[in-house]
């Protein structure tokens, strides 16, 4: 049974453009998540306040929030991973925030150097502070269809983590394929593990497109019922661990696909369209978007 509506989670300002290697000026920024409000987009991806040693192009993300015209309707969230990402977003005036754990031991080494249960244990101290504020968390699991380091990851490894996650507080778990390697049938396999444990409403997914399998893995989530999907604006992003890995899936992609399955989005495709238009304008390169390209050209 699909969804009558989607709840699309605009990550393009923040995972989107997270590992773009020249800096991306602060008002083009702003400009990105002000047109994709007004596109109609209702939960965006903001920024994250993690150390501007490691992910530069975030250091600006409390400017960027302080100076965006903000839509009541509109949530504003931003990536935590520490305590003091916390309190900084705490200051911001962020409306939610989100922690990430892996699926994959071996990423999870690679990349924050530590073990999985090490990493949900740092999150405890976040998850209190965070409610403390009544401020909403969303969890992360990256690496759900396969790790760049180990291989295939299994279902049972992904429940697992997210089950851990929402014991602790998150009140909606995306389930990521990092790398983009998932298919059709391993989408369901790991979806049926997953559901089996916790909750269809409760959980989102998070595709990247490296092998153009991203909108067939979506199509087979709405069919398990989830009515929450993460993507970005012109396809943007990737993953620096994974060889060749090419963006999210492109929300315009996204939101022509449920368009034609009469499925409400809320979003404004030609709005949507110029938003990341502009801001491939700025990056100096052409939209991953397929729809973008189409409706251009």
């Amino acid at each position: 049974m699909l969804p009558k509506s989607v709840k699309i989670v605009e990550v393009g300002p923040r995972d989107g453009l997270q590992n773009e290697p020249k800096l991306v000026p602060t008002d083009a920024k702003i400009k990105l998540v002000e047109q994709l409000a007004d596109a109609g987009c209702s939960v965006i991806e903001t920024g994250s306040f993690v150390s501007p040693k490691w992910v530069p192009q975030m250091a600006d993300s409390a400017d960027v929030f302080q100076k965006i015209n903000r839509q009541n309707r509109v949530c504003y969230t931003a990536l935590t991973p520490n305590l003091r990402g916390l309190q900084q977003a705490i200051t911001a005036r962020v409306d939610e925030v989100a922690v990430f754990g892996s699926a994959s031991e071996a990423f999870s080494q690679k990349n924050i150097n530590c073990s999985i249960s090490e990493s949900l244990e740092r999150f405890i101290p976040v998850m209190e502070l965070a409610q403390q504020h009544q401020l909403p968390v969303r969890g992360y699991v990256s690496c759900v269809l396969g790790c760049p380091y180990e291989g295939n990851v299994s279902p049972q490894k992904v429940t697992e983590v997210s089950k851990q996650l929402l014991d602790m507080g998150c009140y909606e778990i995306s389930l990521g394929d990092t790398i983009g390697v998932g298919t059709p049938i391993k989408t369901l396999h790991m979806l049926e593990a997953v559901l089996n444990e916790i909750p269809v409403e409760k959980l989102a997914v998070h595709f990247h497109d490296t092998y153009g399998q991203a909108l067939v893995n979506i199509l087979v989530a709405l069919q398990q019922g989830i009515s929450v999907v993460d993507s970005a604006v012109s396809g943007l992003g990737g993953c620096p661990y994974a060889k060749g890995a090419s963006g999210n899936v492109a929300t315009e992609d996204l939101v022509y696909m449920l368009d034609g399955m009469n499925i409400k989005t809320g979003i404004n495709l030609k709005k949507l369209t110029e938003a990341g238009l502009n801001m491939m304008q700025v990056l100096g390169r052409q939209s991953n978007s397929k729809v973008a390209c189409a409706l251009t050209a």
